[in-house]
């Protein structure tokens, strides 16, 4: 028994840095809510919300919709979002734990490898992209003085792409580094880095805003152009706006854990889908009706030194936020997997590892490359892997089997988790992909919908409930 102990202490010895990766979160060691609202505010600021404005006005080749229809696609999208995260946050403050730790309670210790798998696949392809957002803006910046082209995306059947400069990828590079160094050292940097930017960051959103209306002749010339747009369902709307955040709701997790309370859960998570992502969503949708861009940086850039410093300065560290956050969690996906697996690694190293993985992929144009098709992709297939962790939590397990003691003691696999989650994607894709919804209805929340209730329904036929019952029963 003592040298069970001794094992014990050496396992937890090596993975603690002060994240908590496999463990959860003491009350002593949580954060402040203002703090945290500040990282939710940077984490909000990413440049899809710019995208997926845009796109709802057309931009990219979509159909487009006119303002009110978009209006309630963003609302309804947002609002969608704003509360499966605060719902998944609220099971994380309870608890302190991460999604890792969540997971095993609804997928089983060894079942919940498969959304561990499926979340760091999604953010290291969010980091990729996150990074090449960066690299962009400063190509558009400093332009291409070498003559170098690094990458021509007209050769891998891309045309209309612009090709990849040496400067576009050394910025690329160069950023991708500095973000994985912060990541690095955990929530403290993330913080640090979002406090002092994150109010900069949504004034000159709105300030971007007013300057679109006015130049395209304010509110009734900008209508009249919105009003020409045509060709894309509100359904589909609602789609592209909960896939540019379905990876950020389930993310969520492990930043709610170091909340102190279920107030600032909804705070936090509103401070992102309430207020910063629908600015940006609204902002990407003005500037493509009013200039045919959604990057209002671009035209910042072009309208004198001054401001192209200051949009350039503001995109950077607003997205440095993001990727921190997108690197950060990473590693409490893939290491809990490895580890599922009987592979030890640190957090710092996968972090490490990780960050320059992304790094290369994000010189290498993978947002320029492959980016709208991952967003399409996550907003149908990707919600319901929170279905089964909602149904447990708040539905069947209601709390009680969520024991710290419970932890290591899950069956390998949870057959109402899996089943669920894997119906609940095929279902997601078929709509997306195949055929389309009666009403216009958006995939990927009825596919969420799908599985939780799939998930009550097939929870108490399958070995899931009878485990749980021994577990409470033992600790009465």
């Amino acid at each position: 028994m003592e040298d069970i102990k001794r094992k014990d202490l050496k396992e937890e010895s090596y993975y603690q840095d002060g994240e908590y990766m496999l463990e959860p979160v003491p009350l002593d060691a949580r954060r402040s809510t203002r703090s945290q609202f500040m990282v939710w505010i940077g984490f909000g600021y990413a440049v899809t919300g710019l995208i997926v404005g845009g796109n709802l006005a057309g931009y990219g080749g979509t159909d487009g919709m006119p303002f009110w229809p978009a209006f309630w696609a963003i609302v309804l999208g947002m609002g969608a979002l704003y509360v499966m995260t605060s719902f998944l946050g609220v099971a994380a403050q309870k608890t302190g734990y991460n999604l890792a730790l969540l997971s095993r309670f609804s997928y089983g210790s060894k079942g919940a490898i498969i959304p561990l798998a499926i979340m760091s696949i999604l953010t290291l392809g969010w980091f990729a992209s996150i990074a090449g957002m960066v690299g962009e803006v400063w190509s558009e910046w400093i332009g291409n003085p070498s003559g170098i082209t690094v990458i021509d995306p007209a050769k891998f059947g891309m045309e209309g792409v612009d090709p990849i400069s040496l400067e576009e990828f050394l910025a690329c590079a160069i950023f991708g580094l500095i973000f994985t160094y912060t990541a690095v050292r955990g929530m403290s940097a993330i913080e640090k880095v979002a406090t002092v930017f994150s109010p900069l960051i949504l004034i000159v959103a709105v300030i971007a805003g007013i300057v679109f209306l006015h130049n395209c002749g304010g509110i009734g010339a900008f209508n009249s152009e919105a009003d020409k747009l045509s060709g894309m369902g509100i359904g589909n709307g609602i789609t592209i706006v909960v896939g540019s955040w379905i990876a950020g709701a389930i993310m969520g997790v492990d930043m709610f854990r170091f909340n102190k309370s279920v107030k600032a859960v909804w705070l936090c998570a509103a401070a992102c889908f309430i207020l910063t992502n629908p600015i940006l969503n609204f902002v990407g949708y003005i500037g493509v009706v009013a200039t045919g861009e959604f990057n209002y940086v671009f035209w910042m850039i072009a309208s004198g030194v001054l401001l192209a410093i200051l949009g350039v300065v503001v995109w950077t560290t607003a997205l440095w936020t993001t990727d921190n956050s997108e690197l950060y969690c990473n590693a409490l996906y893939t290491g809990p997997a490895l580890d599922a697996m009987g592979f030890r690694a640190k957090r710092k190293t996968i972090v490490i590892i990780v960050g320059i993985l992304g790094t290369i992929l994000g010189a290498a144009a993978f947002y320029q490359l492959f980016f709208a098709d991952f967003i399409n992709a996550l907003g149908a297939i990707a919600p319901p892997l929170a279905a089964p962790i909602l149904a447990d939590f708040f539905v069947v397990g209601r709390e009680k089997k969520y024991n710290a003691d419970f932890l290591n003691r899950q069956p390998a696999v949870r057959w109402a988790g899996i089943i669920s989650f894997i119906v609940g994607a095929v279902i997601g894709y078929v709509f997306q992909y195949v055929t389309t919804l009666p009403y216009g209805l958006p995939s990927g929340l009825f596919a969420l919908i799908v599985s939780f209730v799939l998930y009550i329904l097939i929870y108490k036929i399958t070995p899931d409930a009878k485990k749980d019952k021994e577990l409470v029963a033992e600790n009465k």
